[in-house]
């Protein structure tokens, strides 16, 4: 099969991803400060069920939903759900929870791209061409540069690094797990049984370290909402759309335009003025992405 660019095959829905994955830092920062991790993720995934169910049964009446068949593929989806949803975001939600802040988080993260670059030439037969090499590293020196002056190593601790290193091995292990043993299955499906499985995980832990401790309010709320609707049902899913689309360190290039889009939208909402320093790694960053998904056209003989 032809490999093609996620941004020329897929720009509406790569662009949704970046815009809605980047908007996700400024929305679970909001929610932290009501709940904390565990039980903020529980709320966030209880809601995400309960949000769901019309939505599979309006799209079950249009098209039948393919539920897993067989036990082992029940197993491989529920495992993918758990690395993308209660590891990733448990992990990384947790470091900052921990004393991280949020610019060491997101470099951390960031480097994603370069880890899955490195598994899928290892495992998966993916060859990239120096340019493209070229282009992942440029794309993390210039997430570097966007988030540098939000980094306080003061604040890093051996707890909140070995959580973001979770973070970054579950988002890397469960991108490519689903690609590659559920190419398959139906997302839409696959969404409700990896929701329940990660509420099953979460909420024990949630009650045992944090005593479910909640402060209601309308920016929990919202924030909630946002995650579910915008960020886990449709962002997690065009995610594993574009990863059928293209290969996988084209697609995951992509998550280095996702601490830039918060950076400016910080920027409109808050009147945050990005420093020059960021812009610049705006510019590196979009020069790195582009290395990596650029597919040149090959000659004509």
């Amino acid at each position: 099969m032809k490999k093609t660019s996620p941004l020329t095959a897929s720009p509406v829905l790569a662009w949704y991803f970046v815009t809605v994955w980047g908007s996700g830092y400024l929305a679970s920062k909001v929610g932290l400060q009501y709940a904390p991790p565990f039980t903020f993720l529980s709320l966030r995934f209880a809601f995400g069920i309960v949000a769901l169910l019309p939505l599979l049964y309006w799209w079950h009446r249009r098209e039948p939903l393919r539920f897993p068949a067989g036990p082992n593929n029940w197993a491989h989806v529920i495992v993918a759900g758990l690395l993308m949803h209660a590891a990733n975001l448990g992990a990384s939600h947790y470091s900052q929870y921990l004393g991280m802040s949020a610019g060491v988080t997101a470099l951390v993260l960031a480097t994603q791209p370069l880890v899955t670059a490195f598994f899928a030439a290892a495992f998966m037969h993916e060859r990239l061409k120096p340019f493209q090499w070229l282009g992942v590293m440029l794309g993390l020196v210039g997430v570097a540069f966007v988030v540098w002056h939000k980094i306080d190593v003061r604040a890093v601790t051996w707890g909140a690094t070995a959580s973001v290193l979770v973070a970054l091995v579950a988002i890397t292990a469960g991108t490519l797990y689903q690609r590659v043993f559920c190419p398959t299955v139906d997302l839409r499906a696959a969404s409700i049984v990896q929701f329940v499985a990660t509420v099953v995980v979460l909420t024990p832990l949630a009650l045992a370290v944090e005593g479910f401790r909640v402060r209601w309010s309308w920016p929990l709320l919202g924030a909630i909402a946002f995650l579910v609707i915008l960020a886990s049902i449709f962002a997690v899913n065009a995610l594993h759309t574009l990863m059928r689309r293209g290969e996988a360190t084209r697609v995951t290039t992509l998550l280095y335009l996702t601490p830039i889009m918060a950076v400016i939208l910080e920027w409109l909402m808050f009147s945050v003025v990005p420093s020059a320093l960021s812009v610049v790694g705006i510019v590196i960053t979009c020069a790195g992405v582009a290395l990596v998904a650029w597919v040149p056209e090959r000659r004509r003989a």
